[in-house]
């Protein structure tokens, strides 16, 4: 299959928000749609924790995109109007620099040598990324889950670079709930006796660990008027069991093995680690002298959307209005978007009809 994938160097060295550097680093990003001469209909996407720069199918990649029903000609984020460009995050193994990358001090890969990571990071290469288009302002700055915080990070840190920004279902800092299920994700990994201080390989791959990490992150990603809906108490039949005495009986669990047998060697465990790690230690109030408002207030854009979801317990529906009103004290004309899909912090991935009039909405109104 085709790639699409572009790639863009980093400054060698890149430094890093909590120290360390990167040498000869890259991000990777895919486009859609054509930027005009005067390089004013440039559209950033920045991602969740796991999806790569694919959101959507392209010439060079016809295979479906992780938000495929949202962006193309006619679509909410329509093409036919808009440069859309999505970055795979610093640290990311879908092509970005990351802990499975070659170390070129070492000719080795970095495992834990890699530096710590930051959503300022991810936010400063994506910002080279952007700027090595010819963009010196985006028309709009699309942000979802982790990568609406690293929206935030980038508007604080590159003020005047961002016209308008869409925020969906994410936080100006990580809540004690949403840090407790990373830290359980994360120690499920260490304590796979595959993960071997990071030294895994992929025939001796933390399997179990990265199994448990993604059945913990699927059952916050949805809200549980969803599983009762969809799963109820209903029990697999007998020949769907297996001999073990504590072995999967309900649907739901079997929905959840198949999850993680999906995720596991799809993405680099060490990778998981910064990035979810990063998701935690992100908060916009270091800018506002502990102060969320303060931290919001320091962003200049002229118009914002943001977008959250009553059932949503990862990033709840308390925090977006936290960022809706950061931005109106900052000045720009905001519009709360509160939806109530029964489908937790995956709406946007599932609820297309509801974010696809909200978003193309907006859009239209630029």
């Amino acid at each position: 299959m085709a790639d699409a994938r572009r790639y863009c160097p980093l400054p060698s060295p890149f430094a890093m928000k909590r120290g360390g550097e990167l040498r000869d680093a890259r991000v990777a990003y895919e486009t859609w749609g054509t930027l005009n001469e005067s390089s004013d209909n440039a559209v950033l996407l920045l991602t969740g924790l796991s999806p790569s720069a694919h959101a959507a199918s392209n010439a060079e990649d016809p295979s479906e995109g992780w938000w495929e029903a949202m962006i193309g000609p006619g679509k909410a984020i329509d093409t036919s109007r808009w440069f859309v460009i999505c970055v795979n995050s610093l640290g990311s193994d879908k092509g970005s620099t990351c802990a499975a990358s070659i170390n070129p001090a070492t000719g080795e890969p970095y495992r834990l040598d890699f530096p710590e990571l930051s959503l300022e990071d991810v936010a400063n290469a994506a910002h080279v990324a952007v700027t090595s288009l010819g963009i010196e302002q985006l028309s709009c700055l699309i942000g979802c889950s982790m990568g609406g915080m690293s929206a935030l990070a980038y508007m604080v840190l590159h003020p005047g670079t961002v016209r308008a920004h869409i925020s969906v279902d994410t936080a100006p800092q990580a809540q004690p709930f949403a840090i407790a299920i990373r830290s359980l994700q994360r120690e499920a990994i260490r304590l796979d006796p595959h993960w071997n201080n990071g030294r895994y390989t992929d025939e001796n791959y933390p399997l179990d660990g990265m199994s448990i990490a993604r059945k913990l992150g699927v059952i916050t990603y949805r809200s549980a008027m969803e599983w009762n809906g969809r799963f109820a108490r209903i029990r697999l039949d007998p020949e769907q069991r297996d001999d073990n005495p504590f072995g999967l009986e309900f649907e739901v669990e079997s929905y959840l093995q198949g999850h993680a047998q999906r995720f596991v060697h799809t993405f680099d465990p060490n990778s998981y680690l910064y990035l979810s790690r990063a998701s935690d230690w992100f908060d916009i109030a270091e800018y506002g002298n502990g102060s969320i408002l303060e931290g919001l207030k320091r962003i200049r854009i002229q118009k914002a959307m943001v977008i959250g979801v009553s059932t949503d317990i990862l990033f709840p529906l308390e925090q977006q209005e936290q960022i809706a009103e950061g931005l109106r004290a900052a000045d720009a004309e905001v519009e709360f978007v509160a939806l109530n899909s029964p489908q937790g912090h995956d709406a946007f991935l599932v609820d297309i009809p509801n974010y696809s009039r909200a978003i193309g909405g907006f859009l239209r109104g630029l």
